[in-house]
């Protein structure tokens, strides 16, 4: 089942005793085109703090109405790693979230998610990486995760290999895996130009500083791509 990102923006999130807020955005790995974490706004229950979520507390996307359950009690997110002193999201900060949770890293292993190609639910059956293990991987400054917003994409000019043709409008994402499997693309007028699916496989790079990505197709190729028709984000699996 895909999802549809821009439609999950806004929805509410529950945890095992309550609702904890609702998602902002998420983060995602732009060399992996996978997504590593829901950004939570939790309003005024944890005012003033940034929350992440990691997939590994969703499993896949179970979705009642616009409630996104959350596999943890409230108490488990207040007392988690707190994000403000670690903007952006850095290789260290991560380690010290995974081993607040139990969860294995995904970046040891050569599945999406570490050992497996989803995120998984339980808990590990092996303990985790020592804390001396941990250290002896490459220094943070140089394993900082490539994580970038959606929200801050979104709206990122499209550049073909003969020139520009549209923006980035949205994110098509696989519920079970949560990898970003195709780009949502308006081309034309910014309002009634077409929309047409790029697969990620065709991104050859993104330009932050110009707020472009860069694909490995012709304006033509694109073009003639023919957006597929999706599922509603309630539907069931």
């Amino acid at each position: 089942m895909v999802r549809i990102v821009t439609e999950l923006y806004g929805a509410k999130l529950g945890a095992s005793d309550g609702e904890i807020g609702h998602v902002k955005d998420f983060y995602f790995d732009d060399q992996i085109w996978a997504v590593r974490y829901v950004v939570a706004d939790t309003g005024s229950w944890l005012a003033g703090r940034q929350v992440l979520i990691s997939p590994h507390a969703f499993g896949s996307l179970h979705q009642d109405g616009k409630l996104l359950h959350v596999n943890l009690t409230r108490k488990q997110i207040e007392n988690s790693p707190s994000i403000e002193s670690h903007k952006p999201v850095s290789r260290q900060y991560e380690g010290e979230y995974y081993r607040y949770y139990g969860w294995p890293y995904y970046w040891q292993g050569d599945g999406l998610w570490g050992m497996s190609g989803f995120p998984i639910l339980e808990l590990p059956a092996a303990p985790l990486p020592s804390e001396q293990a941990f250290a002896s991987n490459r220094s943070p400054e140089s394993a900082d995760a490539h994580l970038r917003s959606t929200q801050a994409v979104g709206g990122y000019h499209l550049q073909a290999s003969d020139g520009i043709i549209g923006h980035v409008c949205d994110f098509m994402m696989d519920a079970q895996s949560w990898a970003i499997r195709q780009l949502v693309i308006k081309i034309g007028h910014r309002f009634s130009g077409k929309e047409v699916h790029i697969p990620t496989r065709a991104v050859d790079r993104i330009s932050y500083p110009d707020s472009t990505v860069f694909v490995n197709l012709t304006k033509e190729a694109i073009e003639l791509s023919s957006a597929r028709q999706l599922a509603p984000i309630g539907a069931a699996d």
